[in-house]
This record gives structure tokens, sequence and C-alpha cells, in this order.
């Protein structure tokens, strides 16, 4: 069966392909960048999502779409959102179900998309409401790809993981990985005594190929099921590093008014989405998962001490300059927060 992953080149695309070539299967990427590392038995397609001509040609042949393109919160791209997000991702649904061999059409999107939801935990029923242009972008995409796929009655299976951490994942915890090396404290905003889940990529990736493999349409919420509070887990990861860090409460709202300010100026790493929602509890009930027969393998304190091994001891050095494409693979600057550092 041929495969076809749209933005295949980046952090999450990369390992959708690794795992479907390790079960043998005939894998296509579409990206607008090559990795130089890609196995050369996965084929790559110079594409952009935005181009109905190149998205035609890469789905030659295709069986299932693996829609991964995207402009993350990193890129602060609001103009990026609109037209890739949302644009280019019905754009390729489309061209995906007038192919008429495509079989089912997998699309990523993201937790953003519940904005500081009431609800704790969030289940398939909560409703929807991003509060920043990225989320905003990603729940239009989902509903442009939702449209399409009903309307031509193609299986739509869509993946909505917690922030994601593993071997190659370094973005804005670089950060905080450094501060904790360096016995800086760290902060949280608010008490962070709020339920907070991640989900390890490779648990991903498991429960993304049990969806994929019974190839129905359905909403799949996924993070790890042993979590707890943000600021435990920040206290745990601390005492694992044995670092002289301590975890420190900010304000709320001076807190997200200073970030949104130094956001404007362009003088912060963070984007919206981090300091509009780092200080609510953000769960996902997983039954609807566990139930497929998912068993995630990491807690939140297993990915974030894996993580900080892995960028002590140099891992994240090793990856080509190419990674610096992808805003997931690549490291972030601190920009005005190196102020905060030296204080702390």
């Amino acid at each position: 069966m041929t495969h076809l992953i749209t933005g295949g080149s980046g952090f999450l695309g990369n390992l959708i392909a690794k795992e479907l070539l390790r079960r043998g299967e005939h894998v296509r990427i579409a990206d607008i960048w090559d990795d130089p590392r890609r196995d050369q038995r996965i084929e790559f397609v110079h594409c952009n999502v935005l181009d109905r001509a190149t998205i035609r040609a890469a789905l030659s042949g295709v069986q299932i779409v693996h829609h991964n393109a995207a402009m993350v919160p990193l890129t602060k791209s609001h103009r990026g959102f609109l037209d890739v997000n949302v644009q280019g991702s019905g754009i390729v649904a489309e061209e995906a179900a007038r192919t008429g061999s495509v079989r089912s059409f997998v699309h990523m999107s993201s937790s953003a998309i519940y904005g500081t939801p009431s609800d704790s935990p969030i289940t398939l029923e909560t409703a929807t409401g991003p509060v920043e242009a990225y989320g905003r972008s990603k729940l239009a995409g989902e509903l442009a790809v939702r449209h399409v796929c009903e309307g031509s009655q193609l299986p739509l299976i869509v993946i909505r993981p917690r922030t994601i951490l593993g071997p190659g994942r370094l973005g804005i915890f670089q950060i905080l990985f450094n501060w904790i090396h360096s016995n800086v404290n760290v902060y949280t905003i608010g008490s962070g005594n709020v339920p907070f889940q991640f989900v390890h990529a490779q648990d991903l990736m498991d429960a993304y190929m049990l969806a994929v493999e019974r190839g129905k349409s359905g909403i799949y919420n996924v993070g790890t099921n042993r979590y707890g509070t943000l600021r435990q887990a920040l206290e745990n990861l601390v005492r694992h590093a044995g670092s002289r860090s301590r975890v420190r409460s900010l304000p709320e709202g001076l807190s997200i008014r200073s970030l949104q300010a130094l956001d404007a100026l362009h003088l912060s790493p963070l984007a919206p989405w981090h300091y509009l929602t780092y200080h609510k509890p953000f769960c996902f009930d997983v039954q609807h998962v566990l139930d497929l027969g998912w068993q995630p393998r990491y807690s939140n304190d297993d990915m974030l001490q894996e993580s900080y091994d892995l960028f002590l001891h140099g891992a994240f050095d090793q990856a080509d300059a190419a990674s610096a494409f992808s805003p997931h693979r690549k490291k972030v600057k601190e920009s005005v927060l190196w102020l905060l550092k030296k204080v702390s």
C-alpha cells in the first residue's frame, strides 16, 4: 500500500514515515524541504500544499494520505496559519477525494483547538474554543477537511495530540532544560498546581497506527494516562537533574500581559498558545484510545527526564543543519528571557 505524508520532513511526519517503512509500507513524503538523513527507501516529492498541481502529482497511486503539513505556534505566522493550516488542508483533502483511489485520510490536528476549556479532563464531547490564531487555524483546517471527506464519503481519522516530547523534539523545551542544567529558577504562570498532560512521540505513534489500522472515521485525543500537575512535573525534573533550580510562581495577569507585550515587540520566543494556556488545567480523557488496545509506556516524568538526559548528553546537537527548517527540531533563542535567566 502506498502512503503519502504531507510535511513528512518535519518532526511528526518523519516519525510517521519511519514507522510505516518499518511496517513494510511504500512511503512517499511531500514537503518543501528534504531531510538529507532521509532513508532512501522513502520517496520524496518536492511539494507545496498550496499548489494543487504538485499535490495532484504526489497523490498518484496513493491509498492513504497522512496530512501533517502545518505552520506551528513557534513560527508565529498569522498569514501562514491561514494559508497552510486552513487553505492547504482543504486543498490536500479535495485532491485526495478527487483521485478515487485514496481509501482514508488521516489529519493531524492539535489540542490547541480546545483553547482553555472549563471541562477537565477534556472528552470528545468537550466544546472547541481556540483562544489564539494558531488554534483557530487548526480548528478551521480540521473543519475544512471534514467537510470534504464527509461530502465524498472518504473515511477521516483525526488525531489531536497533547504537547509532544521525545527524541528529536526540541523547540522551547531547550530553554527549560538549559535553565535547569544551569541551576536557574524556572517559572509557572500562577501556582502551576493544575493537571497538565504530555504525550511521548512513540506513544503517539502507537496510538496513531492503531487508529490507521482500524481504518474507520474517528477522532482520537492522545495523551499519557500517567500525569500530575505542571508544578509536580517541573519539580520532579529538577530533582532528577540534581539541579539547584527552584520552581517559582508568577502572577497570572501581570505575566500574561507582559508576555503579550514582549511578543508584540518580537522579543519573546513564546507564542500565544504557550502563555495563554500554560496556567490552565489541560488533559485528555484517553479511554477511547485505551479501548483500542493502546497502552502508553511513558508518564509525564518519564518523558521529561528522557528528553532532559538526551539534551544533557548532546543528542540534539547532532541534528543536521537542514533540521532548521523544522521548528520542532531546532533550538529556540531565549530573546528577552535571557534577562530573566540572569536575575534568576
